[in-house]
Order: C-alpha cells, then structure tokens, then sequence
C-alpha cells in the first residue's frame, strides 16, 4: 500500500472515531416504513458512507438507494429502477401483492456498484422458472438514477442472487433455489453468463425456504449468510461455513443466529440480514422486521402491523475464526458498540435527489419541477396522466383519470392497463396525509373520481374521494359526493372477515365550488380516520370524519401501507376521461412507537 493511502485510511479512522463520541444507543427500525429484504455496503473510497437498497415490488421508480454516514440518517439518493424501459414487463404482472422486484442484493466493487435482484410472476406455475427473471444493474455514479444502467440478464431459475468476489478474483452468484436449495456458480457480471455448473452447497437446517443467500471471507473460511423459515413468524439468519467456496458447508450450531420467534418483543419476523463493516472495524447487520408483538407468533396474518417489512440494524461481534454473533434486535439499541458517526442529519451525504428517510412532505408542485423520488406509482404510470404546474394551474399536479380504479379487475392484476395513483410510504407508526382537490366542472360523470387512499395492496386499501355519484332513491342528475370506499380481501383471512365498505354522503353545502381536502391519519397504532373539509389558502381548516379502518384490514404479504392520491372513471369512459388537479401534498409524522403501546386493545373482527 502506498503512503499517501495509508495515511488517508488513518486520517480517516481517526475522525471517524473523534466523530463517533462514544454514541452507543439508537433506535431501530432505522428506515422505517415498507423497505423490505434490506441490502448494504460500506464504501470507505465514497467518504465512509454506507449504502443501501431494497426489495420494491410493483413500486416505481423502485430500488430506491439510501445513503449514510452514521447508520442513523439515511436519506434517499437515487432509484436503480428509474425508465420503463428498464424493465417494461412490470407494467404486466399479476399477483400484485406477491409479484415484482424480490430482493437484490447490492454491492461496490473497482469503483462500480452492482444490484443483482429479481423480477418475479408469481402467477406463473411453480414449475416455470420463466416466472424468475434475473437481471443486473450497474453504475459509477450511484447519486443519479440516470446512471443506472439498462438490465444485463443471467439465467437461473431463482431468486435472491448475491455476487461474491473471491481472492483469485474469481466473481461467484449465490441464490436460492425452489425453496429448497442454495446454488452457486461463476458469473461475468459484464455479460450476464454463467461459467460453471450450478452447484447445490446448502439446503438450510430443515426449516421452509432456505433464501436470501451472502457469502463473505473471512480467516480463510467462506461464511454462507441466508434467511430460512419463511419470511412471518418463523424468519430468521441462520450461518454455515466452509474452507471451500462450494462447500460442504457446516451449520453453526448456535442458529439461528438472528431471530424473534417466541421472543415478547414488538419486533418480529425478524431475519434477511446483510452483513458490512464500517470505517472502525466494527461488523454491523441490516435484517428486515415487523412492529407486531407477541401475537403475530401465533396468527401472522391476523395481526396489526399495517407498516410491513421494515429495516432494523443490529451490531455484530464476529472474532477471529469464529462465527458472528448478533445482538438481539429491539427498538431501543444499547451495548458494546460506538456508531461510525455521532447521529446527526448534517452528516448525510449532499449529492443524491431525495430526502431524508422520515421527512415530512411539504410539496406544492411548483413550475419547472419534477415529481420527487421518493413517490411513486403502482406498477409503471401512463405518462401523459401526470403533468407538473401545467399552463394555468400552477402548483398542482394534473391527474387524467385512468379506467381503473385502486381495486383494477379483481384485486390482483392491471393487464398491463395503468391506474392513476402517486403514492410515498407511511414512515411513521402516526401521521396525517392530506391534498387538496379539485373537481367542480371537471367531475361531471357517474363513477369520476378524485380521492386519496391508504393501501395496502389491490385488495387491501381505504379511501375517501369526491365523487360523482346519483343520489340515492333518484334518477339523477349525478352529484358531488363524498364517498368512503375500502376493501379488504385476502387468499389468507377465511371470507367472513373479508371486509367491503362503500358509503357516500351529499357534498356538504360548504364544499361546493370550492377546493376540498382529504385527509389520512393514522391516530393510534390500530386505526386510521379518513377526512374532508375545506381546501385552499386556509392551512388549519377543521375537517370531518367520513369513515375509519383498522389497521388488521392492511395486513401485509410482503409491503407496507402507502398513502396518496388516485383519480378514476371506475371502468367506465376510457383513458383520461377527465382531468383534475390536486395540490398542497402533505405528509406530517406524529410519532414513531417502538414498544407494543399498553393500552393498545386486542385485534377484533367485525
């Protein structure tokens, strides 16, 4: 090593623990909201900083790239998945709760990071492994969408493929396989071919769906990180080892070595980790967890966690020829650790497009701006449905309706037709999401539809509109109304909890002609209220509450609750039947809870 170098990596180290003073608590989750099947890499070379992706399903953009320098912090800096030409088939896929980017694994290597991840169909035979379509992503500039490449294909019928980067330079894909294996084989992540046999080195401890597979090097052993259990209440790390990269692989006789399972804390599920080092030396885990309680070890999916899959961090002491050892993970985090960086905002690095990941929304769509990265669509949007302060209507976006509503043909699937809808994460286990709409002289026919959602997914979602509806008991004409509409249906709660509701209400007297908010806020850790009032200048206008959803109807497969806006004709017109303009986008959190609150009463069915 050169000079220069090792005094760099000195000065380096040495500010990194001026900086780190000692800070030994945080609290988990640290990205909180939908950020499933966590991925990081420290880059020592990018200023210490640390980054990380996750799995996105039929969000887009997706990938979305966080970046920190303190482990704390992390804002959003790009998303890997960022053209429809990237990845046209999103548009397509059915399954909308259990299809699309399943988890990548990302990481730098020679100045170039790489995402090696899957798009997958679930609605597709088991045995059709065109259901997986693997695929990898590069750039040299990872604070710019644009600079994600177009996807170079590799054939493996799986998911989760990690790349691993051996002395001899040698690169390795790992991934799993049916549900049952972990196969390996060589790959040029130029081309995308495979230069070697897949070899079976692992089938797991006996538990359902070896997955999510890592290898790293270490004192002369490979050490195989993968997730096993399933990904509900039974998810957990487990680690095996070898002196050969193809194994036979030994089990470490104390797995699992991250798990909650039977555990009191709020935070289940827990597993799908990633392991990295940081600029002291010290080895840290990201895994992905639920905020559910005890409960969810007994009836996963009847449980309250409306949030999904989010991202925990946990320290891990991994000594010299030994296995690597976690620290259980729970909300308040406490031990022999010192983080990278004493936590602070300021630390997070000043390129990239987005925001901090728990920032609230103060968004007005002012001329010569763009949509922000951190919100997004359900699948890949028809362009010309989204239009920024068009001529006339400055600060508001313009929705042309599509043909589908939220809940499309039958809860599952587009057929590739688009749906109006822009959308950010809740981020906060308490929060208030409101726009203003407008609608007088643009709404004008039965079924159009302005209005704003919690959802879950196609079959689990919430929402308050204005729409233009015949009154009951006449024969029109149609009217302005106020409508709550939500639906909960899912292959995995028995039909007599399914849940339908559908109510509307004359637009009040007060509201006609005017702007109208509608407003989404979560107001406990059980139940959402869905509002309207007066829009405009106004800012604390008083708001009525049309309707309430408890949080057991959003359960998750594999997401988290989204908030945001939609306009429809509900099958009816055709595409852009009409236009209308939203405006004042807020996101406030309220608050974040990270123990099971003591009064919070016991899930219920209607």
């Amino acid at each position: 090593m050169h000079l220069p170098r090792v005094l760099a990596a000195a000065a380096a180290l040495i500010s990194s623990t001026v900086l780190a003073q000692n800070v030994s608590t945080y609290h988990n989750p640290i990205i909180t909201g939908f950020h499933p099947d966590p991925t990081c890499t420290f880059v020592a070379e990018l200023n210490n900083t640390f980054f990380c992706t996750f799995s996105s399903f039929l969000t887009f953009p997706g990938l979305p790239i966080y970046a920190s320098r303190d482990l704390i912090n992390w804002k959003l800096i790009s998303n890997g998945l960022n053209r429809a030409e990237q990845l046209p088939a999103l548009g397509l896929l059915p399954r909308g709760s259990t299809s699309g980017i399943y988890a990548p694994t990302l990481r730098y290597r020679d100045g170039k990071f790489y995402i090696l991840t899957t798009l997958a169909n679930q609605a597709l035979y088991g045995t059709n492994y065109t259901r997986f379509d693997n695929f990898i992503l590069t750039t040299t500039n990872i604070y710019q969408s644009s600079h994600w490449s177009d996807p170079v294909r590799f054939d493996f019928p799986g998911i989760d493929p990690s790349p691993f980067w051996d002395d001899n330079g040698t690169t390795y894909m790992t991934g799993s396989y049916n549900g049952i294996e972990i196969l390996q084989a060589p790959i040029d992540l130029d081309t995308g071919e495979l230069l070697g046999p897949l070899v079976d080195i692992w089938n797991g401890t006996g538990l359902p769906s070896p997955e999510a597979p890592h290898i790293y090097k270490k004192d002369g052993w490979y050490y195989l990180l993968t997730a096993e259990g399933g990904t509900r209440e039974r998810h957990r790390s487990n680690v095996a080892r070898s002196k050969n990269i193809f194994g036979p692989y030994e089990g470490d006789p104390a797995n699992p070595v991250l798990s909650t399972y039977l555990s009191p804390s709020y935070f289940q599920a827990v597993g799908h980790s990633d392991i990295f080092t940081d600029a002291l030396g010290q080895y840290w885990a990201i895994a992905l967890a639920v905020r559910a309680g005890y409960s969810y070890n007994f009836d996963p999916y009847n449980s309250l966690f409306p949030m999904g899959r989010e991202a925990v961090l946990t320290p891990v002491k991994w000594a010299t020829g030994d296995w690597p050892r976690y620290q259980n993970v729970s909300g308040i985090m406490t031990g022999d650790f010192v983080l990278p960086q004493h936590p602070d905002p300021s630390t997070v690095p000043m390129e990239g497009e987005g925001v901090l990941s728990e920032s609230n929304d103060v968004i007005d769509f002012p001329p010569n701006s763009s949509l922000p990265s951190h919100l997004f669509h359900w699948r890949l949007p028809v362009t010309k449905n989204y239009a920024v302060s068009p001529p006339g209507h400055s600060n508001t976006l313009r929705l042309g309706s599509s043909v589908l509503n939220l809940t499309s043909f039958d809860a599952d699937s587009t057929r590739g037709a688009g749906q109006t809808f822009l959308a950010r994460r809740q981020a906060h286990s308490l929060f208030r999401f409101s726009v203003d709409v407008e609608y007088d002289g643009l709404l004008t026919r039965e079924g159009e539809e302005v209005g704003v959602t919690a959802l879950q997914d196609q079959a689990q979602h919430f929402d308050i509109s204005v729409a233009m509806l015949i009154p009951n008991g006449t024969d029109g004409p149609v009217q302005p109304h106020i409508r709550f509409r939500g639906i909960s249906t899912t292959s995995y709660r028995l039909p007599s909890r399914f849940k339908y509701v559908d109510e509307a209400w004359a637009l009040p007297d007060e509201l006609r002609g005017q702007q109208v908010r509608l407003q989404v806020e979560a107001v406990n850790t059980t139940h959402y209220a869905f509002s309207a009032g007066l829009g405009g200048a106004v800012v604390n206008n008083t708001l009525g509450v049309f309707g309430w959803a408890r949080g057991n109807y959003l359960v998750p497969y594999y997401s988290g609750v989204v908030v945001g806006a939609y306009a429809t004709s509900n099958g009816r017109y055709g595409e852009s039947a009409f236009e209308t303009y939203i405006s004042r986008w807020r996101y406030t959190g309220i608050e974040q809870v990270i123990e099971l609150p003591a009064d919070q009463q016991p899930i219920y069915w209607d």
